[in-house]
């Protein structure tokens, strides 16, 4: 019997996420997260093939954490209060978690996504589908309850909850606790008018 794995895939994805916090996806290579981790090289190989699997991989996790909780939200009913919760989900998501927050903000492009395997692309576009789904459905019930154009329910839904986080997720920290407030309120103003 084999000895078991000192290190999880896990502990090396949350390197990497620490890595492109401090350094950019330019600072995520092989060598630069087993180090990270304090594994030998070779060990990371165990898990992800090349690079180009292992962004793939941070990427795909951290989108799946982050759809969890908003998708959850936009569910929710009414309508309008989907909305505030999914708003104000964006900001609780990064504050709890400001690196992955600074990850899903720079997006699949700076992870080389052209790089991926097909299999991997294709996970990531069916994650992209379920949540343009969800934001589509959830505008298509707002419109009519608020008489608000999609470009301006897309404001209030997507724009301006990142928009409120960049900032703080630019210079390597949480967004402050009020920031949930502010945008849960700014959310509710903008679709009540």
């Amino acid at each position: 019997m084999g000895r078991p794995p000192r290190h999880t895939a896990d502990d090396f994805l949350d390197a990497a996420v620490r890595i492109f916090a401090a350094e950019g996806a330019a600072g995520i290579t092989m060598s630069a997260v087993a180090r990270e981790v304090g594994a030998p090289s070779g060990s990371i190989y165990h898990r992800f093939p090349g690079r180009p699997a292992l962004l793939a991989a941070v990427w795909l996790r951290t989108l799946t954490r982050f759809q969890q909780g908003y998708l959850e939200a936009l569910g929710q009913e009414p309508a309008t209060e989907a909305a505030v919760e999914a708003a104000a989900q964006v900001v609780r998501w990064c504050r709890d978690r400001p690196a992955e927050g600074k990850l899903l903000y720079g997006g699949d492009r700076t992870l080389g996504v052209e790089d991926w395997s097909p299999e991997d692309r294709a996970r990531a576009e069916d994650a992209d589908q379920r949540l343009d789904a969800a934001i589509t459905k959830v505008v298509r019930r707002l419109r009519p309850l608020t008489g608000r154009s999609t470009d301006e329910l897309m404001l209030a839904l997507v724009d301006l909850p990142y928009a409120a986080v960049r900032r703080h997720l630019d210079r390597g920290e949480a967004p402050p606790p009020r920031t949930v407030d502010l945008v849960a309120r700014t959310t509710r103003t903008l679709l009540s008018g």
